[in-house]
């Protein structure tokens, strides 16, 4: 078993590596990310997985969920730290999986990856309580840094395609049954992999409806490239490609060929459109608005179907927001909110959800090793929309591990300098 293989066992028994090794491995991820461009080119089949937040035993009940690493390939979209009790564990645990298996870890930056945040939100005092000295926390700002800004997932399934064990159902009484013709749109399981929803795909209308208003070229190019004869980028999304981001869009980017440009390997700064893409949200608004948040923007359904529209994406998937159901899907399918943190701050009482991406026509999930108990039957229901010209989407909803193992981690003892 090599050192790495060691440190993984290790944080995946929720047990701190020694500091050295913390800067060893520190350094292995810049040097590999540094290589890799602010948005990264995933193929599916990819699990999308949203906030964890420091949750490491959710972490586990989600890898138990999804599939472990490296059976499964995941995309984690930021706000790895901060709030929970775990910080340290589950970075670092993410960080040593990204270099073991770096073809099926990508780890893309959230608005919670930053100096000024982690030193309000809980990872730098959490370092300073494990490890005594800030030392810790500075190698994790500097991987922050290097993290790249999104991911670019092609060769999706544009439909799901029925396991090949048929799930039972969640609620017996329900009728989603499906015929051989159907196109299979969306589909929710339950942690044990129960049926809890499933959507068929309506017959799309013509394509000049689903136009924004504008001009755009008529010659298509890679999904996200802009590679066309037009400065506007290619005209219709047939590749299925989905961009994933921490917050959402910025007035400021147009296109996906912007971001690529932008300086990543720096602190998050207060405004502008890297901090637009780490902080925004949508909104049932029109067109733009400033962010109660008081960094980025709220963003219209209109203003996203333009940008996939443009950039020749049929989703944008994003985290950032919590969704007491696990996921939301907004304005026509054409955008999905991903909160993967169950019982956030242990007190919230949501639920989670990971988003797994078929592959071209084949979207049959790996067998899992499903967590244990009792899981809500229909909470993500009336979430579910009805798309055009999204993938196909399988979520899989849980709860949080059982509370036994959630203990707090003991402080260490302040001396007794006045006895």
């Amino acid at each position: 078993m090599s050192d790495l293989d060691k440190a993984i066992a290790q944080l995946r028994a929720c047990r701190l590596i020694p500091e050295r090794d913390v800067r060893s491995l520190c350094y292995r991820i810049i040097e590999s990310l540094s290589e890799e461009g602010n948005i990264v080119s995933v193929h599916a089949p990819v699990t999308i997985v949203g906030d964890i937040h420091g949750q490491f035993h959710d972490l586990q009940e989600l890898f138990r969920v999804g599939g472990d690493v490296p059976e499964s390939a995941y995309l984690l979209m930021g706000d790895f730290v901060d709030r929970g009790y775990y910080s340290v564990e589950t970075f670092l645990l993410l960080v040593a999986l990204k270099v073991r298996y770096p073809d099926r870890v990508t780890l893309i930056r959230g608005n919670h990856e930053s100096r000024q945040i982690t030193t309000v939100y809980g990872f730098y005092d959490e370092v300073l309580r494990k490890y005594r000295s800030p030392h810790v926390w500075k190698w994790c700002c500097e991987v922050f840094d290097y993290l790249p800004l999104g991911a670019l997932v092609t060769g999706a399934a544009s439909s799901v395609q029925p396991l090949s064990t048929p799930p039972l159902l969640a609620n017996p009484s329900s009728n989603l049954t499906v015929s051989d013709d159907d196109d299979i749109e969306a589909e929710v399981l339950n942690a044990q992999g129960e049926l809890i929803a499933r959507n068929i795909r309506k017959p799309r209308e013509a394509e000049s409806n689903d136009e924004p208003s504008g001009t755009y070229p008529l010659r298509t190019g890679p999904p996200g490239s802009g590679a066309t004869a037009d400065q506007n980028g290619s005209r219709s999304s047939y590749g299925n490609a989905v961009l994933c981001v921490h917050g959402g869009l910025s007035p400021a980017i147009d296109t996906i060929d912007q971001i690529r440009l932008l300086d990543r390997a720096r602190e998050v700064p207060h405004e502008g459109p890297m901090c637009d893409l780490l902080w925004s949200d949508p909104d049932e608004i029109e067109g733009w608005s400033l962010s109660p948040r008081g960094a980025g923007f709220l963003f219209s359904g209109g203003v996203t179907r333009a940008f996939n529209y443009r950039n020749d994406i049929s989703l944008i998937a994003r985290a950032h927001q919590l969704v007491m159901e696990g996921f939301r899907e907004m304005f026509d399918s054409s955008l999905v909110t991903v909160w993967s943190a169950p019982n956030y701050c242990y007190r919230c009482g949501n639920v989670a959800s990971i988003l797994e991406l078929g592959e071209d026509g084949s979207n049959e999930a790996i067998p899992r090793s499903n967590g244990e108990g009792n899981r809500r039957s229909n909470s993500a229901l009336r979430e579910l929309g009805h798309g055009t010209g999204a993938p196909g989407r399988r979520y899989r909803v849980f709860e949080a591990a059982e509370q036994k193992f959630h203990g707090v981690p003991a402080k260490r003892a302040v001396a007794e300098y006045f006895l």
